[in-house]
C-alpha cells in the first residue's frame, strides 16, 4: 500500500469507489426518509437526529474517500476492508429508525465502529508500507481508534442533554483528527480525483431526491390526490435541476489545490451540501403529504424546512464558487436567492406555492449565471488569481 502519485494523469473514480457510493446512499436515503416522516408528523426535533446520523454517514464516507485518493492499491485486502466499511454502512442504515425513535442505537454505533476500525486497519497498512507518511498514518490510526472507543462508551449515557452534549464533543474530536494528522505530513491526495468523488456523491444524492419524490407522487396519485400536485412537481424538478446546474457551473478541483485551509474548508463544508440536498428531498416528500392532507405537521413548517435546506445548499455552493474566483455579483445574487426562498416560506403561502417559488428562484440563479457567462461577466478567474493561496503541500 504505497502512496499514489498526486499528479497522476487521467485519475478517475474506480468501479469499487462507485459501488461504495451506491451502498452509502442507502444510509443517506434512510436518514432522509426518517426526517421526511418526522417533518410530516410534526416532530421537528427529529432534525437533530437527522443531523447526527448524517454526520456519521458523511464522516465515514469522507475518511475512506480521502484515504483511497492517497493509498488505493486495489489488492485483495484493500477490497475486503472496503467491503467491510460498506457492510458497516448497511448496519448503520438498519439502525436509523431506532435512533430516531429513542435517540440512541446500539446498531448504529456498531455499524459506525465496523467502518472506523476498518479504517484503522487501512491506516496501519499504509504506515507499514510508506515510511515517509508513517507518522501521519499512525496518527490517523490512533486518533480514529481512541475516538471510536469514546463513541462506544457513549452508549452508557442516558438523558437527552448528556447525549447531545457528548455527541457534539465527539464530533469536534473527530474533526480534529485529520487536522492534527496532516500537520505531521500531508497525505498525497489527488485534487482532481477528490473533486470528482465529491461531485459523484452529489449526483447520487440528487438522484435519490428524485427517486423519493417520484415515489411520493406515485403514492399520492394512487390515492386520487391529483389536485395541488402540479406546483409541487414543477417546483421540485426546477429545484433538483437547478441544484445540479449551480453545483457544476465551475470546477472544484482548484479548491483542493489552493492550500490546506481551502482544502479543509471545502472538504468539511460539503457536509452541508450533501445534508441539504438530502433534506430537500425529505421536505419535498413531506410537502406532498401535506397536499394530500396526510401530514400532521404544519404546512408552514414544512415549507420553511424545504426553503431552509435549499438556502443552505445555495449559500454553500455560492461560497465555494466565490472561493474559486466567481464575480461579486454572482456571490451577492446567490446570497439573495437563498434569503428570498426563506422569506417566502416564512410568509406562509400554501406549501405548493412555496416549493414552486423556491424552484423559480433557483432557476433564476441559473439564468443569471448563464447570462453572466455569455456576456463575459462570469468568466473563470485566471490562473494565479488568488496569490494568498499556497500549495497543498505547504505548511499550515
Amino acid at each position: 500500500m504505497r502512496p499514489r502519485d498526486p499528479h497522476e494523469a487521467h485519475r478517475v473514480a474506480t468501479p469499487l469507489e462507485l459501488f461504495f457510493d451506491l451502498v452509502f446512499v442507502v444510509a443517506v436515503a434512510g436518514a432522509a426518509a426518517q426526517w421526511h416522516h418526522g417533518l410530516a408528523g410534526g416532530h421537528l426535533g427529529d432534525l437533530v437526529n437527522f443531523v447526527m446520523v448524517f454526520f456519521a454517514i458523511w464522516w465515514a464516507w469522507m475518511n475512506y474517500t480521502w484515504f483511497a485518493s492517497s493509498y488505493d492499491c486495489d489488492d485483495v485486502p484493500y477490497r475486503l476492508l472496503t467491503f467491510t466499511i460498506m457492510a458497516g454502512s448497511l448496519m448503520l442504515a438498519a439502525g436509523i429508525p431506532d435512533l430516531f425513535d429513542t435517540g440512541q442505537s446500539a446498531l448504529v454505533v456498531s455499524g459506525y465502529a465496523v467502518m472506523r476500525f476498518a479504517m484503522v486497519a487501512m491506516w496501519l497498512r499504509a504506515a507499514a508500507s510508506d515510511p515517509r507518511g508513517r507518522r501521519t498514518a499512525l496518527t490517523y490510526a490512533a486518533g480514529i481508534a481512541v475516538v471510536q472507543v469514546l463513541w462506544i462508551a457513549r452508549l452508557l449515557l442516558e438523558g437527552h442533554t448528556q447525549l447531545l452534549a457528548s455527541f457534539f464533543l465527539l464530533v469536534v474530536l473527530e474533526l480534529m483528527v485529520p487536522v492534527v494528522a496532516e500537520r505531521r505530513g500531508i497525505t498525497p491526495f489527488h485534487p482532481h480525483h477528490i473533486a470528482e468523488r465529491y461531485a459523484l456523491l452529489t449526483l447520487i444524492v440528487l438522484g435519490e431526491v428524485i427517486l423519493a419524490s417520484v415515489q411520493a407522487v406515485q403514492g399520492a396519485l394512487g390515492q386520487g390526490a391529483e389536485k395541488g400536485l402540479l406546483p409541487l412537481v414543477v417546483g421540485g424538478l426546477l429545484i433538483v435541476f437547478s441544484m445540479w446546474w449551480l453545483y457544476f457551473k465551475r470546477e472544484h478541483a482548484g479548491l483542493f489545490e489552493g492550500g490546506i485551509r481551502s482544502t479543509f474548508l471545502t472538504g468539511y463544508g460539503h457536509y452541508l451540501v450533501f445534508a441539504s440536498v438530502a433534506a430537500t428531498g425529505a421536505a419535498l416528500g413531506a410537502a406532498i403529504d401535506a397536499v394530500q392532507g396526510e401530514a400532521q405537521g404544519s404546512a408552514r413548517a414544512i415549507g420553511i424546512a424545504l426553503a431552509g435546506a435549499v438556502a443552505v445548499f445555495v449559500w454553500c455552493v455560492t461560497l465555494m464558487h466565490s472561493m474559486a474566483g466567481a464575480p461579486r455579483a454572482q456571490t451577492r445574487f446567490g446570497a439573495a436567492t437563498g434569503a428570498l426562498a426563506v422569506l417566502v416560506a416564512v410568509a406562509g403561502p400554501p406549501v405548493g406555492l412555496t416549493v414552486l417559488t423556491a424552484g423559480l428562484l433557483l432557476a433564476g440563479a441559473v439564468a443569471h449565471h448563464v447570462w453572466g457567462a455569455r456576456s463575459g461577466v462570469d468568466r473563470p478567474a485566471p490562473e494565479g488569481a488568488h496569490p494568498t493561496w499556497r500549495s497543498a503541500h505547504s505548511t499550515w
